[in-house]
């Protein structure tokens, strides 16, 4: 071969080169034998490296009137063999789909998790304060995000939300939290020096949101581009690791990080891809650290996200039985309703989903819920409406307002497994709170606040005759402590602020003589303004620890 001709075969070689540089700075696969990506890269990286090599040419041809017109040389004969040489790694995948998919290996698709059974009214707490469930869905918690960034006219000019909200718990208390991100292109140019400034924190209790400013900007998310992009970085970073979607969380100080599980299937080449590791990046720096899952950070709360937990149980549910148990008999064949939703427990996030038998389409006979965090699994037998059942029950308690119910959560109330979830009007914003039994979803209340819907609940629960009147304990009297009833002569009236809350401290002499102390949370009975020194009246009150201390459940004048 000439030295001209060598030339020649080298500058081909290295444009060839720079197309699969470009190929793979752009498709980022995981160099990974258990990537299916992989195996499709190297197809294309064989396809162009052997193309020169089959004599094809491609070119153009200069019409006589101006115009062009591709040209292209066919292969050369014998030569075109090269490029079979690709359909190898494709061969691989369809190997490797076949030999790790469930039709040979539904027993060890079904062994991926264990599944512990436990009782519902016994393991999962009594909801006394309701207001912890966070029911606000992410579109709703959009909606009420990009108001509060509406009112920064700083920031909104430059930035907009993240699309999607992570669910976690900040100082026990649920949240839902989403990164600011640059609204295209020519915003990341003019903004990547000072970077992505802070972040939105939704109170999915309260329907506020709150903008928090960060002291260090952050510069790598999914916005940003070339070496800035989050997916990119991670890529360089992990090379082989096939990477899950990252999830925007904050650690207890309320710093900014994105967790990316790290997936390896535990069937075959390709079957049952399941989370092996966890990435903490820190999008203000560009620094990351992996760990194993035992070993995970606890104020993580999303590494395993919930259609990975629903399926992992639907390998379970169906395949226990063996793959055409799961095709044609059914038996024992059971799996999860098509949502799901958030429970709070502790410190933990965990997802709950119905659980219904493959040939029932009405109705649950159980429900699980899975952490989110350990991807620990539990199983409830308590049989009744599923999930969208109950969501239409609500909807039809205020048909006339067409309220759209969310996906529930699930609650214990009184020791009945029950559902709560928000209505929402057109615009996505929540009106009313619904509780639904779940045996018997024709027992539905709604409130303007979660309290007053789960008082409405427990009245329906006595007038239905699920509860008796001695098992209904007031939001007042939460010890259990029984009412008493008597006539109190006011002769002093004390204001006392405690915890954040205004009280106020009525004292007096009862009918029977005792001096007393009757409290009465102001916010929750303002009609205990009206009171003065001297005025009799009736009270239904229970006593606290001190014998002498009553809280007020209810008053009327005497006389």
């Amino acid at each position: 071969m000439d030295k001209k001709k060598a030339l020649k075969w080298v500058g081909i070689y290295l444009l060839v080169t720079l197309i699969g540089a470009l190929a793979y700075y752009f498709a980022l696969p995981a160099i990974n034998v258990f990537s299916e990506g992989f195996w499709f890269f190297l197809a294309f990286l064989i396809f162009i490296y052997t193309l020169p090599l089959t004599g094809v040419k491609v070119g153009v041809e200069i019409l006589k009137a101006g115009q062009i017109k591709p040209r292209v040389a066919r292969p050369q004969k014998g030569k075109g063999k090269w490029m079979l040489l690709a359909l190898l790694p494709v061969a691989v995948v369809l190997l490797g789909t076949l030999v790790s998919s469930t039709f040979f290996n539904a027993k060890r698709y079904a062994a991926v998790i264990d599944v512990n059974e436990a009782v519902f009214s016994e393991d999962m707490p009594e909801t006394e304060n309701v207001t912890n469930i966070a029911l606000m869905d992410s579109a709703t918690a959009a909606i009420v995000g990009n108001r509060t960034l509406g009112s920064l006219s700083d920031v909104v000019s430059q930035f907009e939300i993240a699309p999607s909200y992570t669910q976690i718990n900040f100082e026990r208390t649920p949240q839902k939290v989403a990164n600011l991100e640059y609204a295209g292109f020519f915003k990341w140019l003019g903004n990547r020096e000072e970077g992505l400034p802070g972040y939105v924190m939704v109170d999915p209790v309260n329907n506020t949101a709150e903008y928090k400013a960060l002291s260090v900007s952050m510069r790598y998310v999914d916005s940003a581009y070339f070496g800035e992009d989050l997916s990119r970085r991670l890529r360089f970073d992990y090379p082989t690791k096939i990477l899950g979607t990252p999830s925007f969380e904050v650690d207890d100080e309320g710093n900014p990080y994105f967790i990316v599980p790290c997936y390896r299937p535990r069937v075959g080449l390709f079957g049952a891809s399941d989370v092996s590791e966890v990435i903490i990046f820190d999008p203000t720096d560009g620094s990351s650290e992996i760990f194993s899952l035992d070993a995970t950070p606890a104020w993580i709360d999303i590494v395993y996200d919930g259609y990975l937990a629903t399926e992992k149980y639907n390998w379970k549910g169906l395949l226990s039985g063996g793959f055409w148990n799961s095709v044609i008999g059914n038996k024992d064949c059971k799996q999860t309703t098509d949502d799901f939703g958030y429970i709070v427990i502790g410190d933990d996030v965990w997802y709950f989903t119905g659980v219904t038998s493959v040939n029932s389409d009405q109705s649950n006979i159980g429900f699980i819920i899975s952490n989110a965090r350990t991807g620990e699994y539990k199983f409830y037998s308590v049989i009744g409406a599923e999930e969208h059942s109950a969501m239409t029950a609500a909807q039809g308690e205020v048909q006339h307002m067409n309220y759209t119910a969310s996906f529930p959560a699930l609650i214990n109330v009184r020791g009945e497994a029950t559902y709560i979830m928000v209505l929402k009007d057109a615009g996505g914003l929540v009106k009313l709170y619904a509780l639904v039994n779940v045996e018997q979803y024709n027992i539905v209340a709604t409130g303007a606040t979660q309290e007053d819907a789960k008082n409405a609940y427990l009245e329906k629960l006595v007038t239905e005759g699920v509860l008796s009147p001695e098992d209904v304990v007031t939001p007042e009297d939460p010890d259990g402590a029984t009412a008493e009833e008597f006539v109190l002569t006011v002769d002093a009236i004390t204001p006392v602020v405690t915890a954040g809350e205004s009280w106020l401290y009525l004292r007096g002499v009862t009918d029977a003589g005792k001096t007393v102390l009757v409290k009465s949370k102001i916010a929750e009975n303002e009609s205990v303004l009206l009171l003065s020194v001297g005025d009799a009246v009736s009270v239904k009150a229970t006593p606290t620890e001190n014998e002498s201390v009553y809280t007020l459940i209810s008053f009327g004048m005497n006389g």
